[in-house]
C-alpha cells in the first residue's frame, strides 16, 4: 500500500534523527501503522484526521482503510508458501472498562485482532500479554511490557514474524573473516558471506543496489550500499517515497554480481511517542478524543512502544517486529557489490510493494 510505504520512510527518518549516529536501527512501518490502524478505529474529530494525515490515510473512508489494511494482511501472508509471514493483532481492555461493541467488531472483522478482557492490577497481567508477543513472534521477542501503569485501560498491539529462505543460498564454507569499514574510520573483522549469482541491481550517483529474493521471489531484500564517495547519510536524505520507487523501476535485472555481505543479528527498540508527534499525531497523545472506544471520553495514547529483530545468515533472514499501543485514562556479470561498510536494508513485498521492515547497519553484530 502505497501509504504504507509513505508513512514508513517518513517514521524510519524521524527515527534516524532520534537515535545516535552509530547505532543499528531496525523498525516495521507495517506493525506500526497496524497498531495504529486499530486506535484509529476508536478515534474521532481532530484525533481521528491527525492519524489520518500521518498514516498518510487522507481522503479514505474508515470502511476504505479497514478494507485496506484487510486486504494487505491477506496479501502478505498468503503470497509466497515457501516464506512464513505470520501477522497477529490482539487488543486486551480492564477488564471493568467498557467498550464499544463497534470498536471490537471493526478490529475483529478487519484485522483479525483477538479481544481479550485482562485484570490489569492480576501480578500475571504483565506476563500474559508478554506471553502472547512471545508465542506470535516464534520467541524472537519475548518482552513489549514492562509494567501496567494503574490508570491503563487497553493495549493494542500488532507482531510480525518472518522467515525466508534466500532463493539462492550462500555455501557457509564460502564464509570467512573480511574488513567492515565503520564510518568513524577503523575496521572491524566479520563473518563475510560470499556468493555470485545474477540478481536485480542498480548502480546510480549516490548508491549501488542490490535486490536478493526469498522462497519464489515475491519477498526480496534490497541492498542500499553508498558509492565510494558518499556516505549512508547520502542514501537516507534522499530516501523519499517518489525516490524509493524510481530506484526500484530502474534496476537491471537478471545482471551477474558477486556479493559479499556480511552475517547480522541484532534487536531494536524505541518508544515511538516523539517521532509521531512531530509527525503530527500530537493530539493523540494529550487532548485526545478516542469516544468511539468509551464515550466517556478522557482517553489518550500514552505510550507506543516497538522492538524488532532480525537475523540474516546463509540460509536467509528471520525477523519480528512487535507494536504495542498504549491507552491511559486522563485521571513502529560483472559488477561487485561488497557490503564492507555502514548500509540500509529493506524487506518488501512484490506484489502490494510494502515494506515489510527497513533498517540500517552501521556495525554487523553476530553471535550463536
Amino acid at each position: 500500500m502505497e501509504a504504507d510505504n509513505l508513512f514508513g520512510l517518513k517514521l524510519f527518518k524521524e527515527v534516524l534523527e532520534s537515535e545516535e549516529a552509530d547505532k543499528n536501527i531496525m523498525i516495521s512501518p507495517l506493525s506500526v501503522s497496524l497498531a495504529l490502524a486499530m486506535t484509529y478505529n476508536g478515534a474521532d474529530g481532530t484525533t481521528k484526521e491527525a492519524m489520518e494525515k500521518t498514516l498518510e490515510l487522507s481522503g479514505l473512508t474508515v470502511d476504505e482503510i479497514n478494507e485496506n489494511y484487510k486486504y494487505l494482511i491477506d496479501a502478505l501472508v498468503s503470497v509466497d508458501p515457501k516464506v512464513l509471514m505470520s501477522i497477529a493483532n490482539s487488543i486486551w481492555y480492564k477488564h471493568t472498562f467498557q467498550v464499544e461493541q463497534d470498536f471490537i467488531n471493526a478490529n475483529q472483522n478487519y484485522y483479525y485482532a483477538e479481544v481479550t478482557p485482562l485484570d490489569f492490577c492480576s501480578p500475571d497481567a504483565v506476563n500474559t500479554i508478554n506471553n502472547w508477543v512471545a508465542d506470535k513472534t516464534n520467541n524472537k521477542i519475548t518482552e513489549i511490557l514492562d509494567y501496567i501503569p494503574s490508570d491503563a485501560v487497553m493495549y493494542l498491539i500488532n507482531a510480525i514474524y518472518f522467515k525466508g529462505i534466500w532463493k539462492f543460498e550462500f555455501e557457509k564454507s564460502e564464509t570467512e573473516e573480511a574488513p567492515f569499514y565503520l564510518s568513524d574510520g577503523t575496521t572491524k573483522d566479520v563473518p563475510m558471506m560470499v556468493q555470485e549469482a545474477s540478481f536485480n541491481y542498480l548502480s546510480n550517483d549516490i548508491l549501488q543496489a542490490l535486490e536478493m529474493p526469498y522462497g519464489t521471489g515475491n519477498y526480496s531484500m534490497i541492498l542500499l550500499l553508498p558509492k565510494n564517495d558518499k556516505t549512508l547519510s547520502d542514501i537516507t536524505e534522499q530516501l523519499t517515497n517518489e525516490n524509493w520507487n524510481r530506484w526500484l523501476s530502474e534496476f537491471h535485472e537478471e545482471v551477474k554480481v558477486q556479493i559479499h555481505l556480511p552475517k547480522f543479528k541484532f534487536e531494536y527498540k524505541n518508544k515511538l511517542n516523539d517521532e509521531l508527534i512531530n509527525m503530527g499525531m500530537g493530539i493523540a497523545f494529550g487532548n485526545a478524543d478516542f469516544s468511539k472506544i468509551n464515550p466517556n471520553g478522557g482517553l489518550f495514547i500514552s505510550r507506543v512502544l516497538h522492538k524488532t529483530f532480525i537475523e540474516v545468515n546463509e540460509e536467509g533472514t528471520e525477523a519480528a517486529a512487535v507494536t504495542l499501543v498504549e491507552l491511559r485514562e486522563t485521571s513502529v556479470g560483472g559488477e561487485t557489490f561488497i557490503v564492507n561498510k555502514p548500509f540500509v536494508f529493506v524487506i518488501k513485498e512484490k506484489y502490494t510493494n510494502s515494506i515489510i521492515f527497513i533498517g540500517k547497519v552501521m556495525e554487523p553484530v553476530y553471535e550463536d
